[in-house]
């Protein structure tokens, strides 16, 4: 009997034991996963997209013998259930108005050599980029109207426009997308949300 008590109590040590080790791995596991105390996560994620794509890797490798065509920044706002091209208001992109090409501060793109877009030339330089989106076709643009949050652009300062058609999106992307897909004769920056997506072909010498 002495033993069967004494066998109880070594078991009933090792199992506190063992939730208190549980406890202290579930802490520190909510203590790394807690939210940043300095800053909000902001819904419309800052993203960044490089011409060509996979410089960021060949950059870290050490890799010189890539040149930086192009770099895009942007904000990724998310669909979360809401329509998003249409002719209604309720729609976030209309039809016929300009659109900022995200969300928070107007998307920029800095060509870092001289392009050439619907066979137009692109000088080097920074600029906003935004489009008037149709249903069949977008008009994409690029203005030199530094450091605005694209809600009010001014196209005075327009300095080149062009207009890529639209295709289906499948399977349909949840959150807005820059990328730069290599081409043979440059690259294609490619722009999809929802269940549309439009291509513009950018020409440069590689």
């Amino acid at each position: 009997m002495r033993y069967l008590i004494l066998l109880s109590y070594f078991i009933f040590l090792i199992a506190c034991k063992q939730v208190s080790k549980n406890n202290t791995q579930q802490t520190n596991k909510d203590s790394v996963l807690s939210s940043n105390v300095y800053v909000k996560t902001d819904l419309s994620e800052m993203d960044m997209s490089w011409c060509p794509s996979n410089y960021p890797m060949q950059k870290m490798q050490g890799d010189t013998a890539q040149k930086l065509i192009a770099r895009l920044i942007y904000s990724r706002p998310f669909k979360k259930g809401r329509p998003i091209f249409g002719t209604s208001n309720d729609n976030l992109c209309i039809y016929g108005k300009p659109w900022r090409l995200g969300a928070n501060e107007a998307s920029e793109i800095t060509f870092f050599e001289d392009v050439k877009i619907a066979d137009k030339l692109v000088k080097k330089g920074i600029y906003i980029l935004y489009c008037i989106p149709e249903k069949d076709s977008w008009t994409v643009i690029l203005n030199t109207d530094l450091y605005t949050w694209g809600l009010h652009i001014n196209n005075l300062k327009d300095i080149f426009k062009t207009i890529v058609p639209t295709s289906k999106q499948v399977p349909t992307i949840e959150n807005f997308t820059m990328v730069f897909s290599d081409t043979k004769s440059g690259a294609d920056l490619v722009m999809a949300w929802d269940d549309v997506k439009v291509i513009m072909p950018i020409a440069f010498d590689k």
